[in-house]
């Protein structure tokens, strides 16, 4: 195995970002720009067709405070069971994901503290309360039938 690593691999590694450790713009070394050159037709991959979505209007709404507290509790009622997946599927509870989720809510809640308008505090409570009343009573339902 040792004799192995100090083989050539046929492979070199170059660092490409753009600034050095210490912050500074990195300077382009011409001998690590790398060329490539077209394949010929014949030894190109087929491309795989291109389907164009259907044009659907989405309200532009502004991606807000609440828009957050909206995505992590759809979020939340999915991971609980609550929500069907794509199909129409009854998807099973995943009960430590949504904790998880719960958790991150309550997160949120404790660092904007005092940075909330009345409204989007009394959104984030509600959320909150329901939430965890929900996940409760899933809890004891599971443990019911366990």
């Amino acid at each position: 195995m040792a004799d192995e690593k100090n083989e050539p691999s046929g492979f070199k590694v170059v660092d490409r970002r753009g600034f050095t450790s210490e912050g500074s713009r990195r300077e382009e070394n011409p001998s690590e720009v790398r060329k490539v050159e077209p394949r010929p037709a014949a030894e190109r991959p087929a491309r795989p067709p291109v389907i164009e979505p259907e044009e659907t209007e989405i309200p532009e709404e502004p991606s807000g405070f609440e828009t957050l507290v909206s995505y992590l509790s759809t979020t939340t009622m999915f991971q609980l069971g609550l929500i069907a997946g794509p199909g129409g599927e009854r998807i099973p509870a995943d009960m430590p994901n949504a904790q998880r989720t719960i958790d991150l809510l309550q997160v949120l809640q404790e660092k904007t503290q005092g940075n909330l308008t009345p409204n989007e505090s009394r959104l984030l409570d509600d959320v909150l309360y329901e939430l965890r009343m929900t996940f409760v009573e899933l809890q004891k339902r599971q443990a019911r039938k366990g």
